[in-house]
């Protein structure tokens, strides 16, 4: 349990601008706190970045969000957004695998299906065969956490996991699914995987009890969510609520000193608080959340929580590039749906491939003589290929299409964004990870973190992780404890998220 500060009302200092950092903002000003937004760098949104290309307006960094958890979309509407959210026009997916763009199977979790004929056609008729095994094999202990990969590989055969599993969490994770925890990536699959000794009757369950908790009469709404111009227009519409509320947002204020301090109140009663020294400034303030990546957050808590900082800096990230690619609508043929994943076990350049124009209504209206789409390098551990200049990225990205799609024009525009160290990895034993950092931190009055290293990667993760932080400082830790015993989920709902 967080030491319960009760701070209520007053100067709350926040580190970092990113979708995470700027939510928090917004939940402290909706609770009566004063509140100063310290950002590092020249400009606000973390992940979340617009841009344009051919005169397309476009996101650059993270493209949509998953809209059956509710924190992002609601945060969306408080911020004036509401009109502006867009489901994608198409959601059905490919998988280019075995030399040819298969569609995407239906009836899996994260890649795991119910029975073998979920996969057929992704699958060679040998790896079909192995899933079969599973009703018979003696039960697989997970223990406290398990891989993904090697708990799957190991009921179901590796094919499952080099062709499906593994490239959809590398869409989400841009990691190893030998590497990364099941119960922090597939939290349900976990759960039900500890009450069944056959995985796919396990999957069986879990779609059972999402057809239960429908009512016959019920649609099912969209799983993911756009904004019209891209959701790297959210944190600047949080960042401008925030200013409107009377919330200071500065940028090119790193912060070079985090310390709590002990000072006489009005010449009366001690009062603790904390000093912040950020840009050539010094701040005063009754509480602090700090909103960046591990690394950084490590370096920030070496003095006033050393356990948790050691624990942050041993969190690991990876890095990825995207290239965005735009071409003249007049001879571009391009398959139907929304992109591809790559497996990795293909041995292609590209993970992944989002026809943006196709998936997203508002670019092609907004632009009917333009094409736009991106693919996406780099997995954890991968260095070489993002070692190598733009144009050669772009090259590869060319070649990739061509072999896939068929696609041989020369582009109008193209764009590369790195973003070198962007995705926190969640390892077996994450979660486990994640409860120490917040029961050290919990230790020191007037002190929260938030971000995507700890309960999820995605937009709705990283508000409900800004939500917990400001709650927690106010003494109210029901939403950790939720986060603990549901954590965000990171389904995939197509190709290039």
């Amino acid at each position: 349990m967080h030491a319960d500060t009760r701070t209520g009302p007053g100067h709350v200092v926040v580190i970092g601008g990113g979708i995470a950092g700027l939510a928090a903002a917004h939940r402290l000003l909706n609770g009566g706190a004063r509140v100063t937004v310290l950002e590092a760098s020249d400009r606000l949104g973390g992940k979340l970045l617009p841009g344009s290309i051919a005169g397309a307006r476009v996101d650059l960094g993270a493209e949509s969000m998953l809209a059956r958890r509710p924190e992002a979309v609601a945060l969306a509407h408080e911020v004036g957004l509401a009109d502006r959210l867009r489901p994608p026009n198409t959601v059905g997916a490919s998988i280019w695998t075995r030399g040819a763009l298969r569609p995407m199977p239906k009836g899996h979790v994260m890649g795991v299906p119910a029975d073998a004929a979920a996969l057929s056609g992704v699958l060679s008729d040998e790896g079909l065969r192995r899933i079969e095994r599973d009703r018979d094999l003696p039960r697989t202990e997970v223990g406290d956490d398990v891989a993904v990969g090697a708990f799957v590989a190991e009921r179901l055969g590796r094919e499952v996991v080099d062709r499906l599993v593994e490239p959809l969490l590398g869409g989400v994770y841009a990691g190893d699914a030998y590497r990364i925890s099941m119960r922090s990536a597939v939290p349900q699959l976990f759960e039900a995987a500890r009450a069944h000794a056959s995985l796919t009757e396990a999957v069986r369950e879990i779609q059972a009890k999402a057809a239960r908790g429908r009512r016959p009469d019920q649609q099912a709404g969209p799983v993911f969510m756009g904004i019209e111009g891209g959701v790297g227009q959210l944190p600047l519409a949080v960042a401008e609520s925030v200013r409107a509320r009377g919330g200071e947002i500065v940028t090119g204020a790193a912060v070079t000193e985090l310390r709590r301090v002990t000072g006489d109140a009005a010449g009366a009663e001690r009062h603790e608080g904390w000093r912040i020294v950020a840009g050539g400034r010094v701040l005063a303030a009754d509480a602090v959340v700090v909103a960046v990546p591990a690394g950084a957050a490590a370096a920030l808590l070496g003095t006033e929580a050393p356990a948790a900082a050691a624990e942050l800096a041993a969190v690991e990230y990876a890095s990825m590039a995207l290239i965005t690619l735009a071409y003249r609508r007049d001879g571009t043929a391009l398959p139907e749906g929304s992109g591809f994943l790559v497996p990795p076990v293909d041995g292609r350049t590209i993970k992944a491939s989002t026809f943006a124009s196709q998936k997203w209504g508002w670019i092609a209206e907004e632009n009917p003589d333009t094409v736009v789409l991106r693919t996406s390098v780099g997995r954890y551990g991968e260095t070489e290929i993002l070692g190598r200049e733009d144009a050669d990225l772009v090259d590869v990205s060319r070649h990739d299409l061509r072999e896939a799609t068929g696609l041989s024009a020369k582009p109008l525009e193209t764009r590369v964004t790195r973003w070198n160290d962007g995705l926190p990895q969640y390892p077996v034993g994450h979660h486990a990870r994640v409860a120490r950092i917040r029961e050290h931190v919990g230790r020191v009055p007037g002190l929260a973190v938030c971000g995507a290293a700890y309960d999820g990667v995605g937009i709705p993760a990283c508000v409900a992780s800004a939500n917990t932080a400001v709650d927690s400082l106010r003494g109210d830790d029901r939403l950790t404890d939720a986060l603990t015993t549901d954590p965000v989920r990171s389904p995939h709902g197509g190709a290039g998220e």
